[in-house]
């Protein structure tokens, strides 16, 4: 399975996540022939190696050319003083546009949540927002265009770490705020994220916005992946810490082939009480009626008890899966008014049961395995005193005897 993993650990804008993907293998030239199909003119989109503490990358710039063919770089940030476009309009444009269908969807949606969030903002319904940075003509070119580079590398699968969202305040369009912007705390509502890393904004509406829309699963602890190839997109700030986001193709690691272990484990429950008021007899009946109710063991133990009392521990190991059975038992058929439950591990051989036939008839013989190696074996006491009856001989030549096959 193809995954593109983003890790925001410097946050995550429009132009880092083209400059990362580019890096990471997508074409610039196949980029920009499909963002002409917007049919918008008044732009450039470059691409430069940079680098940020010692860290190379991909730096992607959208340059504005004015009527007087002036140009101006777009970098990371909010106020870029560019015209205001409607949702409307950005949504028609996209829509009437000859972009690839995967593209054209996926940057609707990363636009359509940028628009609900600024409706919640602002209280004004969505078809009426206008918006202000993320209308303008260049965070349009970094919207569509992350869109249509995740169209190019087809990934089947996307995650991302925990997203940095900075610190300190923001200039925006209505003022000076305190990051997170108001947009960026909607789109990024129950997703993982992390503050103060930074003293300035990191994570931008469109940052946002593209993690809100393309991640399937966030990652926030630890998980064992093979890095295939790894793409730098490098932010427009020169920092003390390194300005820039990192994508990459991983490949899960398969479970490793861990040899399996020689014994069974298993987890049980296991049931005490201590008793100073049965008798001997009422014990053994009280051990048959929770072997019936389905005990896998029962044991009876000499204890003292307060006084100096005599007792008898009583000791029941049971599945997890119903146990109300063997409690039910214990409080029908000893003189209990109340015991102990504690979750245990057991571990246990493997065991194997043969039916070994003869002149002696059939006996059932238990062999028991570390692994696969034979550690022991035992003929059954009933089988092995039967045929001593029978044969008028000791237990210990009627094992020999059912061993051999031969009447000693």
């Amino acid at each position: 399975m193809k995954t593109l993993h983003f890790d925001c650990f410097a946050g995550i804008s429009g132009d880092m996540s083209l400059g990362a993907l580019v890096d990471l293998g997508v074409d610039p030239d196949e980029l920009r022939d499909e963002l002409n199909k917007l049919n918008i003119g008044g732009w450039k989109l470059d691409f430069t190696r940079d680098e940020r503490n010692g860290i190379s990358g991909t730096h992607a710039m959208v340059i504005l050319q004015d009527a007087h063919d002036h140009e101006h770089d777009h970098h990371h940030g909010h106020d870029h003083g560019h015209a205001h476009n409607s949702w409307k309009e950005i949504r028609s444009l996209i829509e009437r546009s000859a972009v690839r269908e995967g593209a054209k969807n996926k940057a609707l949606d990363i636009f359509t949540r940028i628009a609900e969030a600024e409706s919640q903002v602002h209280g004004i319904p969505v078809n009426d927002i206008g918006f202000h940075e993320v209308g303008a003509l260049d965070s349009i070119i970094d919207i569509v265009g992350v869109a249509i580079c995740l169209d190019i590398l087809k990934p089947d699968r996307i995650t991302s770490s925990i997203i940095e969202l900075g610190g300190g305040t923001v200039k925006c369009a209505h003022g000076i705020l305190p990051v997170p912007a108001p947009a960026v705390v909607i789109l990024l509502k129950g997703l993982p994220v992390s503050a103060g890393g930074f003293d300035k904004e990191m994570t931008t509406p469109t940052g946002a916005a593209i993690l809100a829309s393309c991640v399937d699963e966030f990652i926030t602890g630890p998980v064992s992946y093979k890095v295939i190839k790894t793409g730098i997109g490098i932010g427009g700030r020169k920092m003390d810490k390194p300005n820039m986001l990192r994508a990459s193709w991983r490949e899960a690691v398969a479970a490793s082939a861990e040899k399996p272990k020689p014994w069974k484990a298993e987890e049980l429950l296991l049931m005490e009480t201590n008793i100073d008021d049965m008798t001997g007899e009422a014990l053994g009946f009280l051990m048959e009626k929770l072997f019936e109710a389905g005990a896998l063991d029962v044991t009876f133990a000499s204890c003292v008890m307060k006084k100096s009392r005599p007792g008898t521990l009583v000791s029941v190991l049971c599945g997890l899966e119903d146990p109300d059975p063997l409690r039910d038992a214990l409080f029908r058929y000893s003189t209990t008014i109340g015991f102990r439950e504690t979750r245990i591990n057991r571990l246990s051989l493997g065991r194997e049961e043969k039916i070994l036939e003869g002149e002696f008839g059939k006996a059932r013989e238990k062999i028991v395995y570390l692994g696969e190696e034979k550690r022991s074996s035992k003929i059954e006491f009933e089988d092995r005193a039967r045929i001593a009856r029978e044969k008028n001989i000791s237990l210990d030549n009627a094992e020999r005897l059912i061993r051999s096959g031969e009447d000693n």
